[in-house]
C-alpha cells in the first residue's frame, strides 16, 4: 500500500469539493464562530484537507467546519492541502482525529468517533484484536495517529480516564446506526444516557427510549426505560414534576422553620418576594 501524500497547499475551488459520508452534522454554533473569527482576523487560521481521487474528483477529508463557513463567506476558493494515494481508512482516521483535537465534542459524538478509530485500528492491526496492551506497545509512539496518544489526549481533553475513554468507545459501538437519530434528541444525550441505551439488547425497548428522548417525553434514558417497562406491565407511568417537588420542599422547611426564621427569610428576600407576587398579578390580569 502507497503512503499517503502530501502534493500541494493550494487554494481549491468551493464547487470542486465532494462532502460525503461524514461522522457528524456540522454545528451551526461552530461555524457562525468560525465566520466572525476569519471576519475579525481576515484570514482563515487552518487549510482543510482534501483527497484527490484517482479519477481526479477532490473529497473533503477533513475541515467540515471551516469549509461551510467559507461558503456562507462568499468564498470562490479556500486554502486546502491536497492527498494523493489516500485510502478510505486513513481519511477517516485524519476526520476523526481532526476533530477530536479541534472541536468542543458532546459525549454522544465523542462516543461515536472513538468507536469509529477503534474499528478502523482493529482493521489496520488485526492482531490488536488479541489485546489492547500488546497493540499499543507495538504501535510507533512517534506516529501521529497512535492509539495510545489519542487516547491519553481524549482522556486529557474530556478530564476522563483512559479506561473511561475506551468504554466510551465501547458504548459508541453498542449504539450503532441508533446514534444518528439520537442527535435529534430535544435535549443533549449525556454519557449517563448513552451507557443506558448501549445495555439494551430488546429491540423494541431501544428503540422507544429512543424515541422518548428524540420527542422529549423523557428526561434521561432512565426514566424512559422506566416507562417503557411500567407500559409493557399494564402499569400507567408516574412522573415526578420538579416545581411540584421543589414546591412542597420549600413548605414543608417554611411550615418547621421557626417564627425568628420566618421573619429573617422575609426580610432578606423582600424585594424578590414582590417582584415575584407582581409578575403573578399581571399574569392573572392579562388572563
Amino acid at each position: 500500500m502507497k503512503t499517503p501524500t502530501l502534493t500541494t497547499i493550494e487554494r481549491v475551488t468551493l464547487g470542486e469539493i465532494a462532502v460525503r459520508d461524514r461522522l457528524r452534522p456540522v454545528s451551526e454554533a461552530a461555524v457562525e464562530s468560525l465566520v466572525a473569527s476569519i471576519t475579525e482576523l481576515g484570514v482563515m487560521k487552518d487549510a482543510i484537507h482534501i483527497r484527490k481521487r484517482k479519477d481526479g474528483k477532490l473529497v473533503l477529508i477533513a475541515g467540515g467546519h471551516r469549509l461551510e463557513a467559507a461558503k456562507r463567506l462568499g468564498w470562490s476558493d479556500i486554502p486546502a492541502k491536497v492527498w494523493t494515494d489516500v485510502t478510505d481508512d486513513w481519511a477517516r482516521l485524519m476526520e476523526v482525529d481532526d476533530n477530536i483535537a479541534g472541536a468542543e465534542l458532546n459525549p454522544l459524538d465523542t462516543a461515536v468517533f472513538l468507536a469509529e478509530r477503534k474499528a478502523i485500528f482493529e482493521r489496520l492491526h488485526p492482531e490488536s484484536k488479541q489485546g489492547i496492551s500488546g497493540a499499543l506497545a507495538r504501535w510507533d509512539a512517534t506516529d501521529t495517529m497512535s492509539i495510545a496518544s489519542f487516547t491519553r489526549a481524549t482522556a486529557e481533553k474530556f478530564a476522563m480516564s483512559e479506561r473511561h475513554v475506551r468504554r466510551l468507545a465501547l458504548v459508541g459501538r453498542n449504539l450503532g446506526a441508533d446514534a444518528i437519530r439520537l442527535r435529534g434528541a430535544k435535549q443533549q444525550v449525556t454519557l449517563k444516557d448513552l451507557t443506558e441505551i448501549s445495555k439494551i439488547g430488546e429491540v423494541s425497548e431501544r428503540h422507544a427510549v429512543i424515541e422518548a428522548l428524540v420527542e422529549g417525553s423523557a428526561k434521561s434514558a432512565g426514566e424512559a426505560r422506566r416507562a417503557f417497562k411500567a407500559r409493557e406491565a399494564g402499569v400507567e407511568p408516574v412522573f415526578k414534576d420538579p416545581v411540584e417537588e421543589a414546591y412542597r420542599a420549600l413548605i414543608a422547611l417554611w411550615v418547621r422553620a421557626p417564627k425568628a426564621a420566618k421573619r429573617r427569610f422575609a426580610d432578606e428576600l423582600a424585594l424578590e418576594l414582590d417582584g415575584l407576587l407582581s409578575d403573578a398579578e399581571e399574569k392573572a390580569t392579562a388572563a
